[in-house]
């Protein structure tokens, strides 16, 4: 990933901190800003904070997760553990949280679950969806992984890719998502990530 001015100048504020709380000299500054503003990549920061602590707030979410700090997506209050259409509609969007384990089912109806905007209470989440005679639509967002495994028996149960992103970072979280489509439709699209930044959830 093409390191960005304003990811330079991310990284050179945790520089400063670490200045001023003793835990680098003015010449290890000097060196280390040298380095930063020279940097053409994500890759060419890594190495120059890598032996201080710094928070992954100080670094735009797409810069931090490619640095390797941990994902501040993950974590929340879990949401509904279902979301049921039959002979209606079901949908889960927006800002929410994804538990650990979500089964959506849609009969003679539909669900819509979009997770562009959602929080994960588990790095590692699964999705069943089980669609009989309708459909289930599932928008993920391209900077988390996905795994789908589903089957489809006179149905479908397919991943629609055309994001042209990479592969998300370790540090994203994965999303299993597995079920039936039968004489129904199970669709997954990856889609670019709406977000400017991580949606936080109030406790109280």
């Amino acid at each position: 990933m093409r390191a960005s001015d304003a990811d330079r100048e991310r990284v050179a504020q945790v520089l400063h901190n670490a200045l001023a709380e003793g835990r680098i000299t003015v010449n290890e500054l000097e060196e280390r800003l040298s380095t930063v503003y020279a940097a053409k990549t994500i890759g060419n920061l890594k190495p120059v904070t890598m032996d201080l602590p710094t928070s992954p707030g100080v670094i735009e979410p797409a810069a931090s997760r490619a640095l390797g700090f941990p994902d501040q997506r993950i974590g929340g209050y879990a949401g509904s553990p279902v979301s049921i259409g039959v002979m209606s509609g079901a949908v889960r969007k927006g800002s929410w949280v994804l538990p650990p384990q979500h089964t959506s089912i849609a009969f003679w109806g539909g669900a819509e679950i979009d997770l562009r905007q959602a929080r994960f209470a588990d790095k590692h989440c699964t999705i069943t969806a089980i669609a009989i005679m309708g459909g289930i639509q599932i928008t993920v967002p391209d900077d988390i992984n996905v795994d789908v495994t589903g089957i489809g028996f006179m149905g479908g149960f397919v991943l629609e890719d055309k994001s042209g992103a990479p592969p998300a970072p370790p540090t994203a979280p994965t999303v299993k998502i597995n079920g039936l489509g039968f004489w129904g439709g199970v669709v997954v699209y990856r889609r670019p990530a709406q977000r400017v930044d991580p949606p936080r959830i109030e406790k109280g």
